[in-house]
């Protein structure tokens, strides 16, 4: 392969400046449960393709939007008008050897499930009204995708491009980590009031770092404005200790900024997320593969959830970049920090990209010559074994958003 070009990382990493923003949209955030609901139906069209057809069919429903409903806040409880709706379009086989896919039914199913697994103060079957808006895939797509039947290559359905990077930043990771913190199993068991639409936008300047902070708070575990007030404090002490579990640098906090008690103006919900009233969602305009956003890295605006985990370059390039990036810090001792963009083109193998780009940054010291073999067999390795993805997606081991 001929199409690999490897160069010198000419930029600091971290950014080009002392200043550094990473956002983290959670799992209740309308944006987010709009990945997660399309990465379930793939999920799910996956297992029943396997099931019946002993392969994986051709789909892409990477479309969904969430209409947000209509909502009454209160003290001690207050209730739903009008529920939230989720609307999944797109397009999958729905039909094969005289076998009718229940498109309609997996879509619920599979939406409900996710939901009510999710989050603790919402009911699916209650509060969300679910459309399914899936047709079959245009005639050339799919027969494009089926043509890896004869030559046993998944043929790139798209020309894309895919991006990765290595390692996390301190403040990335801290971003990562205390969303996924407030929305553990454990905190909302102790901490019921603590909702799922949590949002954090993480500021790193110089030695200092700002951590703003989106929570809906659930109405029916807050009682009035001063219990509120108590229940936000007592929050900013949970995220405060577990920030300095591993870093300690002057640290601000700010939740719910835009709180206004002597109005009674809080961030109350009745289902923990601002989907029930005050927000839309829509697939791909959140986390991207890596679960964060972070405009100082290379990033591209491929919405992955819900592609197909088999032939759309889309979602595989961006992981496989992804991994690529992360073996070349972890298996090279020479190499501090790898950038990897990955460009398909359509009808051409999948593990053959037409383009192969590298830039890494390295200790002191060390040549990119002396480094050059090891890398090609990492890139090498990785795309050779994309096809192992496909099974971490269906499986839901490996979360995209």
């Amino acid at each position: 392969m001929r199409n690999i070009n490897i160069s010198r990382l000419s930029v600091t990493p971290r950014s080009s400046s002392s200043i550094e923003i990473v956002e983290r949209k959670g799992i209740g955030h309308p944006d987010t449960m709009c990945d997660a609901l399309a990465e379930e139906l793939s999920r799910s069209l996956c297992v029943f393709y396997l099931e019946n057809f002993d392969t994986v069919l051709h789909h892409n429903v990477d479309k969904a939007l969430l209409w947000g409903g209509i909502s009454e806040p209160a003290f001690n409880g207050g209730k739903i008008i009008a529920p939230m709706e989720i609307f999944l379009a797109g397009r999958a086989t729905c039909e094969f050897n005289n076998v009718k896919v229940p498109l309609d039914e997996l879509v619920v199913t599979s939406c409900t499930n996710w939901i009510n697994n999710n989050f603790h103060a919402l009911d699916a079957e209650r509060d969300v009204k679910i459309h399914s808006l899936i047709r079959p895939g245009s005639p050339d797509l799919v027969e494009l995708y089926l043509r890896q039947e004869q030559t046993s290559t998944a043929l790139a359905n798209d020309t894309s491009c895919g991006v990765g990077y290595a390692p996390l930043s301190e403040l990335e990771h801290l971003t990562l980590k205390i969303e996924e913190y407030l929305n553990s199993a454990e905190i909302k068991k102790i901490h019921p009031y603590i909702g799922e639409d949590i949002k954090v936008m993480g500021i790193s300047k110089d030695n200092e770092i700002e951590l703003t902070i989106a929570c809906a708070f659930v109405d029916r575990y807050i009682t009035d404005t001063n219990d509120y007030l108590r229940k936000k404090e007592k929050l900013e002490t949970l995220i405060e200790k577990e920030v300095h579990k591993t870093i300690n640098k002057t640290l601000t906090i700010i939740i719910n900024a835009a709180d206004n008690p002597e109005t009674e103006s809080l961030y109350l919900t009745v289902t923990g997320t601002s989907a029930e009233s005050g927000d839309d969602g829509e697939v791909g305009r959140g986390n991207r593969v890596n679960g964060l956003i972070t405009p100082y890295r290379p990033m591209n605006m491929e919405a992955a959830a819900g592609k197909n985990p088999v032939t759309h370059v889309g979602k595989l390039y961006n992981i496989v970049a992804q991994k690529i990036s992360e073996a070349l810090v972890t298996e090279i001792n020479e190499i501090s920090d790898a950038y990897c963009y990955l460009l398909s083109q359509i009808g051409h193998p999948i593990n053959e990209p037409k383009i192969i780009d590298l830039k890494i940054k390295l200790h002191d010291g060390a040549s990119i010559e002396n480094v050059n073999l090891q890398i090609e067999d990492i890139v090498y390795y990785n795309l050779s074994t994309i096809y192992k993805i496909r099974q971490e997606l269906i499986t839901g081991t490996l979360q995209i958003y």
